[in-house]
């Protein structure tokens, strides 16, 4: 049995506009078991520097490519094994170059279960349906072409030709080309529309938008997809693709001709549109709902994406000891002191609010935490009472700690982590509820490094996040978890299991091992210790070392993104600048500095024996050490004094935080209990935003009934 012709770096390069020799290169590197990180940044010389999207998109083509063959093998060997294999055939499947077109050419194979068509194939009748498809010229009347299949299980002529239309049904359904011309024709042509049913109740009118609906199928937006789908999977809305009937016939009729000449035109005639009503446009609808569903949830995938890319990359808030307050009514408010390095110092319960409503004690004993501790900064959760608890530490920084300022902090996932099995490694006999009070105040201080405790779906910057495919959701959002771990790197001495696990080569049983192992012998002098680890073996040191950060270790280029397999290159540039590693900082950098203006990249890259990309990260490294990515955000706004909606007036300019990027806009918190809406119209062309992103905006209208308030863009 002949294999598929099809190269997978040809298709791969021609699917995505990128050389051949990268794409080749690049899957040869992804078969030898190297991370996508890894190869990113430290095998430039060999991918010609493609980026990490680019190797992202590569490595998921590459898996698409080989599920194909995967599938186009079962497809062969099941066709082959029921005869029905030759040549053409074959040329067919074999040329296939995606699922859905090679599932149409095996849909005429696939085993069925009882049918129309099989029961009356059972009857004998296909020969019949054969002379219908072949439509015959001749002056014999239509009877006398069913009497030799009318007897024995064929009662009737009229049960013969109902039969033998059913085969021909079917035929025109399985047949390849009908498929693919109706697809193409319904995807430009066809109508969504949406209704709501008349007994169903939407109190809050959810989808009011969508009571009586409709969109051209090309036209529809991702965001009104999942809407519909949902108030579908709600029973509120009736939801359905309408489809011109006689464009659908035209299209069966391209394929399957009808001679007007033939006695048995007639019943090809029925028979399309049979196939047409009650095979083919179900089969298209499935197909037409199927494409916008994935279209759109695709589309939110990203959304979601790009936010936590933004909300891990959020510039860490250092020098701070702070309080957290996870704010609640009943049960009160949660209270964790941290210091300037995470580590917590107090921990506490207060019950200001309803029922119990201790104001005064509250306040003292914030005091007191506040003075004990020498706290700068107090971050707020945003969930239940947090108006409440924002109104509170104002006046208490009013009345008596003038210099303190607060942050009002989103707190999802804060309860996910509370209770996980890596809180409750971490603080074994801390109560649940007073992790979550660690959590808000933590991931101010390092968002990266607290949040990635959080399954990322529970970290609420997502659209429509439970509706769409919950396996390639997650692995979208653990590649951008990975990406920005490994693009900021991870200091070795401090760094918890769950940071550690996200890490190139690494994972989480590796990275248990790492904490364990660290934990009975203490921290790890340089790189090279790593390997002591039980179960760590060169592989997984390759694709680890360069982004594990070693500071005070032993080699300061530990403290640096430089691999260990570029350290000899590094110090030979050290030493033809005059200098070395223990030198002073800012001797050693001005001397490499100066090296590298008196000579020419091309003479430095035959000198050194190293490709030119790597060369300028060895440089950018050697006197720019360790820097932290995330240093060139903004850090959040700390606040000392409260604002209401009704301090709001059309034209007020102030500055705002973006809390999450959504398809309509993007909601910032402007300081006041609602975010506001900046709606994409506001937004300049080619602006990308990103989640705790600061900006300077207009309030335009505010309606405080309705708790809505809409932003302007500032032009600079």
């Amino acid at each position: 049995m002949a294999t598929s012709q099809l190269d997978p770096a040809k298709t791969i390069s021609q699917q995505l506009s990128i050389s051949l020799d990268k794409v080749k290169a690049t899957i040869t590197l992804l078969d030898d078991g190297n991370t996508l990180a890894f190869i990113a940044r430290y095998r430039k010389e060999k991918t010609g520097e493609l980026d990490e999207e680019q190797i992202r998109l590569i490595t998921e083509n590459l898996n698409k490519f080989r599920k194909l063959e995967d599938r186009r093998t079962v497809v062969l060997k099941t066709v082959k094994e029921i005869g029905k294999l030759d040549g053409e055939l074959e040329k067919q499947i074999l040329l296939a170059d995606n699922l859905t077109v090679l599932e149409d050419i095996y849909q005429p194979y696939k085993p069925k279960r009882n049918t129309k068509a099989s029961l009356a194939r059972e009857k004998g009748l296909q020969g019949l349906a054969d002379l219908i498809l072949e439509q015959p010229e001749s002056n014999i009347k239509s009877n006398q072409y069913v009497a030799p299949f009318v007897g024995g299980k064929v009662e009737t002529p009229n049960q013969a030709w109902e039969g033998a239309r059913h085969i021909v049904a079917e035929m025109i359904n399985d047949h390849a080309g009908v498929r693919q011309s109706l697809r193409l024709k319904a995807e430009i042509l066809s109508i969504l529309r949406s209704t709501k049913i008349k007994k169903a109740t939407d109190e809050r009118e959810v989808y009011s938008s969508y009571y009586d609906f409709q969109i051209k199928v090309k036209n529809i937006r991702p965001h009104q997809t999942l809407a519909i789908n949902r108030g579908e999977k709600e029973k509120i809305l009736r939801v359905k693709i309408e489809f011109n009937e006689r464009d659908s016939l035209d299209s069966i009729r391209s394929h399957i001709k009808v001679n007007p000449l033939s006695p048995l035109s007639q019943h090809l005639e029925i028979a399309i549109e049979d196939s047409a009503n009650r095979l083919l446009l179900p089969f298209i609808e499935r197909e037409i709902r199927r494409s916008i569903r994935v279209k759109a949830e695709n589309h939110a995938i990203d959304i979601f994406a790009k936010n936590l890319r933004g909300l891990l990359s959020q510039a860490p808030l250092s020098g701070h000891v702070i309080l957290g307050l996870d704010p609640g009514y009943r049960t009160g408010c949660k209270i964790a002191v941290i210091d300037k390095t995470g580590q917590v110092l107090n921990t506490g319960t207060i019950y200001p609010h309803k029922p119990q409503t201790e104001i005064s004690q509250s306040k003292n004993a914030l005091s007191k935490l506040i003075l004990d501790h020498n706290v700068s900064l107090i971050c707020i959760g945003n969930g239940t009472a947090s108006r409440e608890s924002v109104e509170l530490i104002t006046e208490l920084i009013k009345e008596k700690h003038k210099n303190l300022k607060y942050l009002v902090v989103s707190e999802a996932g804060a309860s996910v982590y509370s209770a996980s099995k890596i809180a409750r490694k971490e603080f074994p006999d801390m109560d649940v509820s007073i992790r979550g009070a660690v959590s808000i105040a933590r991931r101010v201080q390092d968002p990266l490094a607290e949040l990635v405790k959080i399954d990322p779906k529970s970290i609420g910057v997502g659209l429509y996040q439970h509706d769409v495919d919950q396996k390639r959701l997650s692995e979208s959002l653990t590649f951008v978890v990975e990406s920005v771990v490994n693009q900021v790197g991870v200091d070795l001495s401090t760094a918890s299991s769950a940071l550690l696990s996200f890490v190139s080569g690494i994972g989480e049983k590796l990275a248990e091992r790492i904490v364990d192992f660290r934990n009975k012998n203490g921290l790890f002098p340089d790189r090279n210790s790593l390997k002591n680890v039980p179960g760590l073996g060169e592989k997984a040191f390759e694709q680890c070392a360069g982004f594990i950060r070693i500071n005070d270790g032993i080699n300061p280029l530990d403290a640096s993104a430089i691999h260990p397999e570029s350290y000899q290159i590094s110090e030979k540039i050290m030493k033809n600048a005059g200098t070395s590693i223990v030198s002073p900082f800012e001797k050693r950098k001005q001397a490499i500095e100066i090296y590298f203006q008196k000579q020419t990249s091309e003479r430095l890259v035959s000198e050194l024996g190293v490709a030119k990309s790597s060369l300028e990260d060895i440089l950018e490294q050697l006197i720019r050490p360790g820097r932290d990515p995330r240093d060139e955000g903004t850090t959040p706004i700390l606040k000392s004094e409260l604002l209401s909606m009704e301090d709001l007036t059309s034209g007020l300019i102030l500055n705002g935080t973006v809390r999450n990027v959504v398809d309509f806009g993007a909601f910032v918190d402007i300081g006041v209990k609602q975010d506001g809406l900046l709606h994409r119209s506001q937004i300049p062309q080619n602006t990308v935003l990103h989640l705790g992103q600061v900006l300077q905006l207009e309030v335009g209208q505010v309606d405080i009934d309705r708790g809505r308030i809409s932003l302007h863009w500032v032009k600079s």
